[in-house]
């Protein structure tokens, strides 16, 4: 399957010295465009594909929207109930040539090997939707704790806007340098409404509106939410989290999980 030229020039000749400099102080830090027009029709095309099921999603993990548009309404397994757009993600996109060479782009690879090395893999590849009819509202929350099964945290993921994000569309908030103290629990995941309060969350967030194309560097451990999409129009967008190619699954109920390791080719 053939995918067009992914990156810009800017994409191409980004300094990542300041770039890291301000993922460090804030918990994430603005790439500007990097996909080309081409790259993402072709993207929004695999996207498409994916939610109608033009293509087979064999081995992909699909979950609706919550039909209330509350986190807590959301019904996690579910799984793939036919075409339609309002699946709130679908993990596994590494399956996907299309999204697999976005996830190995020629930035991805020197971002995520000079912040984690040279044996790099992903933790998870998923493409972010919410529907026009409004998606689900996500609470405030960290990526990373027991939840998620590993024996080390991840501190690096990235977040590509297939259309624009603006405020209406539900685009990300974030509370800028949070990632600094950790956890807020050992647990991870979603951050109690008295802890928001006591910090204030509220008043410190940032919003981060994207246009197509444009993309995000984000430390797992920043406090992040997003809200209803109110525009009418799809709001899609490709979250990946690489990881030391060495993690290990910790969760005992299950077979282990094993990671795709990628920038190998």
């Amino acid at each position: 399957m053939n995918v067009p030229e992914l990156l810009t020039e800017h994409a191409r000749t980004l300094e990542l010295e300041p770039l890291f400099a301000r993922f460090d102080a804030d918990g994430y830090a603005p790439l500007g465009k990097i996909l080309t027009d081409d790259a993402l029709e072709t993207l929004r095309t695999a996207s498409d594909d994916l939610l109608l099921g033009r293509v087979k999603p064999e081995g992909m993990f699909f979950q609706l929207d919550s039909p209330t548009g509350r986190y807590d309404d959301v019904a996690f397994d579910t799984g793939w109930v036919g075409p339609r757009l309002d699946y709130r993600k679908v993990e596994k996109l590494e399956r996907e040539p299309r999204f697999r060479a976005l996830i190995e782009n020629a930035l991805f690879a020197r971002v995520a090997h000079a912040r984690i090395g040279p044996d790099v893999a992903i933790y998870r590849a998923v493409l972010w939707v919410k529907a026009p009819s409004g998606g689900t509202e996500l609470p405030w929350h960290q990526d990373g704790g027991r939840f998620w099964g590993i024996d080390r945290n991840p501190t690096l993921q990235t977040w590509v806007a297939l259309d624009d994000a603006p405020l209406d569309a539900g685009c990300v908030h974030v509370v800028p340098g949070s990632h600094r103290a950790g956890l807020v629990t050992e647990f991870g995941g979603q951050i109690a409404d008295d802890v928001l309060a006591r910090e204030n969350a509220e008043a410190h967030a940032v919003s981060l509106p994207v246009k197509a194309g444009e993309a995000f560097l984000l430390h797992n451990h920043t406090w992040h939410t997003s809200g209803l999409n109110r525009s009418g129009k799809i709001r899609r967008a490709v979250g990946i989290c690489y990881i030391d190619a060495a993690t290990r699954c910790t969760r005992k109920r299950h077979k282990p999980r094993t990671f795709v390791r990628v920038f190998e080719r």
